[in-house]
């Protein structure tokens, strides 16, 4: 029996079993593939508010030191500039790091933390009663092994075998097929980090690993093959040469292969103990580079719930969770879609139109802050419940605090973190849980800041009543002591070990 099983060990999964363990509760991570790391990501882009959570999680600059680049501006159709720098957060752009990077760090990081990582373990099904789920899954050798957990998560992927298995459709269409992916030698490195473009028949995107090798996705109108077709660098090559301009010297490819883009998402993120996150809930176009951040972000909102839940928190905080990141998704599939619907425009006269009005609408401040802050996720906020202060749910931005750290390492260890006016407020039982500090400036009320950013309270600094009810109803019941510190050792184990 353990608190969590969590299926699927990319990083939504990762960043999701870390965060449980850190907060000092059983979770096996369940990867169908084996230990070996690999390095054939598609993700290449990791967004501000990303970077925010990793930040409260004290992540953030050990990937910013391994990552390829920044991308302060990009251009979109040509006419159309979005400013990442003028972005309201501490990570003014967007960072370049192939995907299995963020799995390095979000890997060290749950295996520090205790999270159980069992290899080739391949699930197959579960059940689920009133007081938890039983789940099997099949080792390399044929063996099924059952574990129970009081709750499981599903971080499999689009191809989910979890999501089949509590009964989800997962309804939408396919946006663009027989898209090209290589990883080649280029003998002219581009100017930028990120380089892309389309003419209306092709596109072409490339992204460097930062190890010589450069990732190229490309697509052809006139190339609409199956995917098992064969894919060679001849085509690769022409198909960039003709979206670019240039192919850069393109050669020596290590891998080639065939892909299609779906815009999907499942009616209901939660079945009973069973949750969806991450590309296992939703998937989209790869325009804007949302899809990884995304699922991040799931991953982030829902383990500190699953944490309060499990240490006395109401069950209904759990239905949060959907009611929350549901319509981000959403809106993410929306805007992902837009993006690739222009960038495929074949009339030269829609191209034009696409140009002129999104590059003068781009100029009008109030547009182009939406924009940024919808593609960054810095700019999506949480509905407050009903009765509570508009602010609930918002989105909180790193500030100094009188103790000359920031928020957001106030907020390391999965923490609440309770700004009060003189750092003083009684928080007798949650101590184990919240800090409480004094922000830099004081602005006369209680702010109670969740572990993912977002506000959760907000009261009057001397109503104790009414700090305690809010601090039972998002981190749980109060402790009759402090909770003794878990040991933490590295766990990665295959089964049987």
């Amino acid at each position: 029996m353990t608190d969590v099983i969590v299926v699927g060990a990319g990083p939504t999964g990762l960043l999701l079993a870390g965060d449980l363990a850190e907060a000092g509760l059983s979770v096996t991570l369940l990867e169908r593939r084996g230990s070996e790391i690999s390095n054939l990501s598609r993700a290449f882009g990791v967004h501000a508010r990303t970077l925010e959570q990793l930040d409260a999680r004290g992540l953030a600059d050990p990937l910013v030191k391994r990552s390829v680049g920044r991308v302060a501006d990009a251009r979109l159709f040509a006419a159309v500039h979005v400013h990442f720098d003028e972005l309201p957060s501490r990570f003014p752009f967007l960072l370049v790091s192939p995907q299995y990077t963020v799995e390095q760090v979000l890997r060290e990081r749950a295996v520090d933390a205790g999270a159980d990582l069992v290899h080739d373990a391949e699930f197959t099904d579960l059940t689920q009663d009133d007081t938890g789920v039983v789940v099997r899954a099949r080792d390399a050798d044929g063996t099924v092994t059952s574990r129970r957990a009081a709750y499981v998560v599903g971080t499999d992927g689009v191809r989910s075998r979890v999501r089949d298995a509590i009964g989800q459709p997962f309804p939408g269409e396919s946006v663009i097929r027989s898209i090209m992916l290589a990883d080649v030698r280029l003998a002219e490195e581009p100017e930028e980090a990120l380089t892309v473009n389309g003419n209306g028949d092709e596109f072409a995107f490339l992204a460097p690993f930062g190890d010589g090798w450069w990732r190229v996705f490309c697509w052809d109108r006139r190339a609409d093959v199956p995917e098992s077709a064969p894919l060679d660098l001849d085509e690769v090559r022409a198909v960039t040469r003709r979206a670019l301009g240039t192919d850069h010297g393109m050669s020596e490819a290590r891998w080639t292969s065939r892909f299609h883009s779906d815009e999907r998402q499942v009616p209901e993120y939660r079945v009973g103990r069973v949750f969806l996150a991450g590309d296992a809930a939703h998937c989209h176009s790869p325009a804007g580079g949302m899809g990884m951040n995304t699922g991040l972000q799931d991953a982030a909102n829902l383990s500190w719930k699953l944490a309060a839940v499990l240490r006395g928190a109401p069950e209904s905080l759990l239905d949060t969770y959907h009611s929350e990141r549901h319509p981000v998704g959403r809106e993410v599939l929306q805007a992902s879609g837009t993006l690739i619907r222009l960038a495929m425009l074949r009339s030269g006269a829609g191209r034009a139109v696409r140009g002129l009005l999104g590059g003068t609408a781009i100029k009008i401040p109030a547009v182009h802050s939406r924009a940024i802050g919808r593609l960054s996720g810095v700019g999506f906020d949480y509905d407050a419940p009903g009765g509570a202060d508009r602010r609930v749910g918002d989105r909180v931005p790193d500030q100094d605090l009188a103790d000359g750290r920031r928020l957001y390492e106030a907020l390391h260890g999965g923490r609440f973190v309770l700004l009060s006016p003189g750092g003083t407020a009684d928080v007798d039982g949650w101590a184990d849980r919240v800090r409480v500090v004094a922000p830099a400036e004081d602005t006369g009320e209680c702010l109670l800041v969740r572990p993912d950013g977002y506000v959760g309270a907000i009261t009057a600094p001397g109503d104790t009543a009414a700090i305690r009810e809010a601090l039972t109803g998002l981190c749980g019941a109060p402790s009759a002591q402090p909770s003794a510190t878990r040991s933490r050792r590295p766990r990665s184990t295959s089964p049987g070990a």
